[in-house]
């Protein structure tokens, strides 16, 4: 159903989306994202991987991979990574896209980085459909608690096998 691909610079204007304003507290849009990673290259940080989702051969959203220092706030685990930033577009949700995500991403991190053994995010309290999403797919919460921009975020964790 869905496919995920390292970004590509002609992914950018069908990643021009806008997320209603409940999930634009929840999610950096990809735009955004991508200025936080050209920030950080300048600074010789090349830890950041964009992603793009594609749903039947079309754009339908983005996440980062960030292997930078930041997901030590999340785990002590050296070999993880944190996932951050992801985003469908709206024309896309409401079909199961979001859920087959990220059950994909295990496999898309294990084929390119098989070095990985945790992946780590963080989600608001109030986004309850993500939550769900997260619990579903075999994460779980750690416990952790880390303050967010919308407030309280929960931290969860999944090992990969």
């Amino acid at each position: 159903m869905v496919s995920l691909n390292f970004y590509q610079a002609k992914d950018l204007a069908d990643l021009d989306f806008q997320l209603d304003e409940i999930q634009s507290d929840y999610s950096a849009l990809p735009k955004l994202a991508l200025e936080r990673i050209e920030e950080r290259n300048l600074n010789d940080d090349f830890f950041a991987y964009p992603v793009t989702v594609f749903a039947e051969g079309k754009i339908a959203g983005f996440f980062v991979l960030d292997f930078g220092n930041d997901k030590f706030e999340f785990t002590t685990q050296s070999d993880s990574v944190l996932l951050r930033s992801l985003s469908i577009n709206p024309k896309f949700q409401g079909k199961g896209i979001g859920t087959s995500v990220v059950i994909t991403i295990d496999d898309f991190v294990k084929e390119h980085f098989h070095n990985c053994k945790e992946i780590v995010l963080s989600v608001n309290e109030r986004n309850i459909s993500a939550l769900e999403i997260y619990l579903k797919t075999g994460y779980h919460l750690t416990g952790k608690i880390k303050e967010g921009r919308s407030g309280p975020q929960l931290v969860m964790a999944k090992i990969l096998d």
